[in-house]
């Protein structure tokens, strides 16, 4: 199979580079293994236009619908391998193999979890999350845990006092860090014993202490860290983070030829219109980088 362009993960990223190179008139194609972060938001009160907010599924529904409805092809699988090629890169992924003069990688971030065995369950029912930019605004007022390593941990925790006046660092790893103590509790926020367990009790968490001790929270948001799908760009070569975040240029180029990365995969606020920009400018740039294609007399009555 051949495309012009080749967009790898249908997350938000994806499937909104994927609408602006189908208006384009470009021959793309997305290859997408179906476990976009976005699928987990039970409701994102900051997209532009849904003063109610909208899930992240929902929201993921309805560009697949555009995307389809544009003709762009998703093929559910996923792409195992780049490698470059005369012209442009080679695709190896689970159903077969694909050429594109042009790949965009929007493969995200997977977030690593805290120890609370009925993680999605509490996702779902907002006890537990991962984006305070995103939703720090509706836990005004509530009893509020950050769970991670103090030196990770402590700016989740300290963003969070805007919202709220009960908030607590709660350790993960080294509890040493004098620096960071002295400023969370300048700031009015506890740290905690070191974590023991996390369990779900009656609508909140309750996070059991290496001590003994252990105390209940409204909403836990953890500070672990995320593990970054960018092997496929950093196997051709791609600038990068020691975390293994992508470094892009203004155009969402990564350092090697015919590659953009947006989204969560490129170092930059993690935030759904973040992605909507990436993908605009590397659509266009891409567009623009190939040779034009000129509508004919086919195209009359057309629209």
């Amino acid at each position: 199979m051949h495309a012009e362009i080749l967009i790898v993960g249908g997350g938000p990223a994806g499937l909104m580079a994927a609408i602006y190179l189908a208006r384009f008139r470009r021959r793309a194609v997305v290859v997408d293994s179906g476990a976009s972060r976005a699928a987990l938001i039970p409701r994102s009160h900051n997209l532009p236009g849904f003063p109610n907010g909208l899930p992240g599924g929902e929201l993921l529904k309805r560009m697949q619908q555009q995307v389809e409805e544009l003709d762009v092809p998703i093929i559910r699988s996923t792409v195992n391998v780049l490698e470059k090629c005369d012209g442009g890169i080679i695709a190896a992924h689970e159903r077969g193999t694909l050429t594109a003069q042009r790949v965009i990688l929007a493969t995200g971030i997977v977030d690593r979890q805290t120890p609370l065995a009925d993680w999605t369950g509490a996702v779902r029912a907002g006890e537990l999350r991962y984006c305070p930019v995103c939703d720090g605004f509706e836990t005004i007022g509530r009893k509020i845990a950050i769970v991670g390593e103090i030196g990770h941990a402590a700016g989740k925790a300290l963003f969070m006092r805007v919202y709220s006046s009960d908030v607590a660092l709660i350790p993960v790893g080294d509890a040493r860090d004098d620096v960071r103590r002295r400023e969370l509790a300048a700031a009015g926020v506890r740290v905690t014993p070191p974590l023991h367990a996390l369990q779900r009790r009656d609508g909140e968490i309750e996070a059991s202490f290496v001590d003994g001790g252990s105390e209940r929270f409204e909403i836990v948001y953890p500070a672990m860290g995320a593990d970054v799908r960018s092997e496929l760009a950093i196997a051709l070569g791609a600038r990068h983070t020691a975390d293994g975040f992508l470094e892009v240029d203004a155009k969402q180029r990564c350092g090697v030829d015919a590659l953009y990365g947006i989204g969560d995969v490129v170092t930059d606020l993690h935030q759904i219109a973040v992605a909507f920009g990436h993908a605009a400018v590397a659509a266009c740039h891409a567009h623009h980088s190939l040779p034009m294609r000129y509508a004919d007399a086919s195209d009359a009555g057309r629209r």
